[in-house]
């Protein structure tokens, strides 16, 4: 883990929004075009939106929090520019305008602002709401007008409301109620929801399932999750995305004190604190491993190899009692980020102050405890990951490793570390070195500030086969075996790409995040961020691994591209779950987990739980033919023949016409279901198969994944 996530709240308000909502000023500049103010017109609620509690196909997609009381106005505050956001996906008339009642506790003045939004790539204009806009009721509430002509002078399609403030207003108690849209109006012209457009022509697109082909297993690892309590509490949505394993993982795992039980620090995320995992009052390693087994998921638990782990639950690295002038300190004033106020790194005290000692002995400690309780139990830990990014604990835990990891000392803690797991499990699955991102695989951390003075001292070797080179021939000198898996992070690098919730959605860097999934399978594509070189990790993985240490597993330990709540996002997820099957990876772990409802969840429940019932991508990859800007992925179930395939339409515009040709495949085969999701947070649709058999799709929209059961 790299960044720092957003507060839990605006995480789910940015995962549920759709596209639009999260472009920004600068696009909502380019669609200026707005008709003059329309005044106040009492025109009739026909699509009544929020009266007392939500109505028809209306939901709530929040953004701030506001209780609920049925038959009671929605109550808020927009203070820090707050809103509110109103989602249909089934608008299919035409209206005249958006009419509302607010209500605030003082005087205001012009503070809002509305817009209309949509899943598609449109801009629609924020509308100031003006005094002409508004009228009096005797009930102390406050209506709004505001006309389509001005909230949608090109006629667009849209699909939800947005309410907000323009300006920062005080934080007190604001009461919307009686929202709608109205019947046109007839002095102005009409403007359609969701659905009322003609779509433009499908392109003719030709793609092909090779049943004859050579197929090989998917391992169901690729499908896999990381434990974040801090959303757990709220969001059960890990449960319901279908995954298979879950990676114990993360910065503070680095210092994680098995004895202890509930002992972390949290590195330069969070002040260097050792914690109690951030409240979790109770978790240990013991309770994860128990939920793992009774939820039937596997994991991966990463173990510390830095050498020294959290000694209590309060301590921080760089407290102000003894580091008084820093340049950020926590709210309580006990400790600080460890940077002067000139912004220099502060040397730090000796590892006691935060630490007690992890060496190896200790870690096989903790194995032969795990597999004691295994006895009785039954296996628990599918794979053991030496640490997290080690290149960057100068940075992540500087307050304890100040200095510069090196090739030798990544080696000697691999070596030490993995022999001490192998002696208390000889049939562990072991994976390092968990890096974090390109420079990390080429180089060592101290070759980030020598330039590259380590790599040249070791052979002008990239860090990665160097480390499975040596790692290989200490297997040969000792007979033991210390790496099963090579384990590398991958992040899309690049301005506005984004991790998690976060990420740009503009039109440009939409259709860049999808291309950025190439640097992953793609030896031809030249990544397009500051790496600038043709990255194609996964076919390097395998060229490293059959040149330096035959026989290991690749395994992406952390992975994720951003803007969880766009089509986009949701794509790229499809796009790389779909690609780590056709490429064989051993295992795959997703940072964090998606949001409920958004796009990247959808993109996970596509090969895992595409029905809602469970059904899943099968478990043998069939190869296939594609094209540009349209994915197919198909996989077959050996015992009976049966296939499932998922069709990634990656153009944010046009719809395709899919023409699937089923090579070498039984004679009859036929799409038996059939199920579309292209951004409505209800999810996949189940919808008509294609008549007869073949597998011809007419007009899969734009931006969508398309999930079919195939059977002979």
């Amino acid at each position: 883990m790299r960044r720092r996530r957003t507060s839990m709240w605006m995480g789910m308000f940015l995962g549920m929004l759709g596209p639009a909502c999260q472009r920004g000023h600068a696009n909502a500049a380019a669609a200026s075009a707005v008709h003059a103010p329309v005044p106040f017109k009492a025109l009739k609620i026909i699509e009544p939106a929020f009266a007392g509690g939500l109505k028809g196909d209306w939901m709530d997609f929040g953004w701030v929090e506001h209780p609920n009381v049925p038959g009671k106005p929605a109550t808020m505050t927009f203070a820090n520019h707050g809103g509110w956001i109103l989602y249909n996906p089934h608008l299919k008339t035409s209206y005249g305008g958006l009419r509302f009642a607010f209500k605030t506790a003082s005087p205001l003045g012009d503070f809002l602002e509305v817009r209309l939004d949509a899943k598609s790539a449109t801009v629609f204009p924020r509308i100031k709401v003006k005094p002409l806009n508004l009228r009096a009721r005797a009930d102390g509430f406050t209506e709004a007008f505001i006309s389509m002509a001005e909230l949608n002078p090109k006629g667009e399609s849209f699909d939800r409301v947005v309410i907000r403030a323009f300006k920062d207003v005080p934080d007190e108690p604001l009461s919307i109620d009686d929202v709608g849209l109205t019947e046109a109006d007839p002095a102005e012209p009409l403007a359609s929801g969701r659905g009322a457009q003609e779509l433009g022509p499908a392109k003719p697109t030709h793609l092909a399932i090779d049943c004859g082909g050579k197929p090989h297993p998917i391992s169901p690892l690729i499908y896999g999750i990381a434990y974040a309590p801090r959303r757990d509490a709220r969001d059960g949505q890990q449960y319901t995305l279908g995954a298979t394993a879950r990676r114990w993982g993360g910065n503070p795992t680095s210092r994680y004190n098995w004895e202890l039980g509930n002992a972390w620090n949290t590195g330069s995320d969070y002040y260097f604190y050792n914690v109690d995992y951030t409240g979790v009052r109770g978790f240990t390693y013991e309770t994860f491993l128990e939920d793992q087994v009774g939820r039937k998921l596997k994991t991966a638990l990463t173990v510390p190899i830095i050498g020294y782990v959290a000694k209590d639950t309060r301590t921080p690295g760089f407290p102000t009692e003894t580091f008084p002038q820093q340049q950020d300190v926590d709210d309580q004033g006990r400790a600080g980020n460890g940077m002067s106020k000139k912004g220099e790194k502060l040397e730090p005290g000796p590892p006691a102050v935060t630490s007690v000692e992890a060496s190896p002995e200790f870690i096989g400690r903790w194995i032969h405890a795990i597999r004691q309780k295994d006895a009785k139990r039954g296996r628990t830990v599918s794979q053991y990951i030496l640490d997290n990014e080690p290149a960057l604990w100068n940075d992540t835990h500087r307050d304890l490793h100040p200095k510069a990891t090196t090739y030798d000392e990544l080696l000697d803690r691999t070596l030490r570390y993995g022999a001490a797991i192998r002696r208390e499990d000889p049939e562990a699955v072991i994976a390092g070195p968990a890096e974090w991102g390109w420079p990390a695989y080429m180089g060592s951390a101290l070759d980030q500030t020598t330039n590259g003075a380590d790599r040249r001292a070791h052979g002008d070797v990239p860090l990665t086969p160097w480390l499975l080179k040596n790692v290989h021939a200490y297997e040969q000198r000792t007979g033991t075996r210390i790496l099963n898996v090579l384990d590398l992070h991958f992040y899309p690098q690049g301005k506005g790409i984004g991790t998690n919730e976060s990420g740009q959605t503009d039109p440009q860097t939409a259709a860049r995040r999808i291309r950025a999934t190439r640097a992953l399978w793609d030896p031809k594509y030249r990544d397009e961020s500051w790496i600038a070189e043709k990255i194609g990790l996964i076919p390097r993985m395998q060229q490293w691994i059959a040149e330096n240490d035959p026989g290991l597993g690749i395994s992406i330990g952390e992975w994720n591209f951003g803007a969880e709540g766009h089509m986009s996002g949701g794509l790229a997820v499809a796009e790389v779950l779909g690609r780590f099957g056709q490429f064989g990876l051993q295992s795959a772990f997703y940072w964090v987990y998606p949001p409920e409802k958004s796009p990247a969840a959808f993109g996970f429940r596509a090969f895992r739980n595409y029905d809602g019932h469970g059904a899943h991508f099968l478990e043998e990859s069939v190869p296939t033919r594609m094209t540009e800007d349209v994915s197919l992925f198909a996989s077959r179930d050996p015992a009976t023949g049966g296939m499932v395939a998922v069709l990634l339409n990656l153009n944010p515009e046009r719809a395709i016409d899919a023409q699937i040709e089923l090579n070498r495949c039984p004679a009859g085969t036929t799409v038996k279901r059939m199920f579309t999701y292209d951004g409505d947070p209800k999810g996949f649709t189940e919808v008509l198969p294609p008549r007869g058999s073949g597998a011809h799709v007419k007009r899969v929209p734009a931006y969508s994944m398309t999930v079919l059961e195939l059977r002979p």
